[in-house]
């Protein structure tokens, strides 16, 4: 890594690196990139940790920017899926409900749905699943490896299953 501590191991050459460009770092994808303070946090992070591993192949003249490319394209990535995931933070106390706090008529219901995924397909588990975590039909696709239509079709299937049951 050039100049920075070159007899040095790669954790102590970044740890250099970290002293020197973190706050840079910070400031310059802070600029360039409008999401909340959290987001671009953890794009450098997720930025410094990426380069670890190629603490001997980057040049230390070329960390700076090889970080603030690597911030850059991650906060935006994070930045596009925020809105998509729910923050435990922001819920309030009224918000959650714990399974003790219910009875066990509504506990025994829901066992026996659980009960009536599980007698699903492996497939249709699956999209089940990932429909209940709000995936879009373009993602199921994309992550199971299957057309939309099939997907489309699948959980059709796993309705009519389910209602039935």
């Amino acid at each position: 890594m050039g100049q920075a501590g070159s007899g040095a191991a790669p954790s102590e050459r970044v740890a250099e690196l970290y002293v020197r460009h973190a706050r840079s770092l910070r400031r310059i994808v802070g600029c360039d990139v409008r999401a909340p303070d959290s987001v671009i946090d953890d794009a450098c992070q997720i930025a410094w940790s990426r380069l670890i591993p190629r603490a001997g192949t980057v040049r230390a003249e070329a960390a700076l920017p090889w970080l603030v490319t690597t911030a850059r394209r991650e906060a935006i990535r994070l930045a596009r899926h925020r809105d998509r995931e729910l923050s435990l933070d922001n819920l309030g106390d009224e918000d959650i409900v714990l399974p003790m706090t219910r009875g066990p008529e509504e506990l025994v219901s829901l066992r026996e749905r659980l009960g009536a995924v599980r007698s699903l397909p492996l497939r249709q588990q699956q999209l089940v699943w990932l429909a209940g975590l709000g995936f879009s039909y373009e993602e199921m696709a994309d992550r199971t490896g299957v057309t939309r239509r099939t997907v489309e079709r699948q959980l059709l299937r796993a309705k009519h299953k389910l209602r039935a049951a």
